[in-house]
């Protein structure tokens, strides 16, 4: 029995297929046919020292580096210690919310001030001294006091 009611679409459609396998396993036949050992060794790309990609390695050059040239660690007398007082004026400070803001009269970048952290009551445009350190947003100010 078999295909008596195929119409003729799905005719259409199986011959269609066929028709696909035949070219695959043609072109996979053609493939093999033409296969000239091409392998890894011919996808290999080289990048020389000016950044061009050559089918060439480069050559190798060994440097001699002197044990004495390596520098691990911060290098002696180039770390200057800061201050760790710092002065600045209030920008901005919310007495009923209790945070605020201090401009850094030296780097001019905001500090986040809790009231918490208040030695005495600061308003905006005071100028105040601080020390820093790292709040979990980003640097606070703590042990603010009113600079006189």
């Amino acid at each position: 029995m078999g295909r008596s009611q195929e119409t003729y679409n799905k005719k259409e459609v199986r011959n269609k297929k066929e028709k696909k396998k035949k070219e695959k396993a043609a072109k996979r036949q053609a493939r093999r046919e033409n296969d000239t050992k091409s392998g890894f060794d011919d996808m290999i790309a080289y990048v020389d020292e000016n950044g061009m990609i050559t089918s060439t390695p480069p050559e190798q050059v060994k440097t001699e580096i002197k044990l004495e040239d390596i520098e691990v660690s911060v290098p002696r007398g180039q770390f200057v210690e800061e201050d760790p007082v710092r002065k600045g004026v209030v920008s901005f400070y919310n007495e009923s919310k209790g945070f605020g803001f201090i401009k850094d009269m030296q780097t001019k970048q905001d500090v986040f001030v809790h009231g918490s952290n208040l030695l005495e009551d600061i308003k905006e445009g005071n100028l105040v001294t601080y020390e820093v350190e790292k709040g979990q947003r980003g640097p606070t100010a703590v042990r603010v006091k009113i600079s006189k």
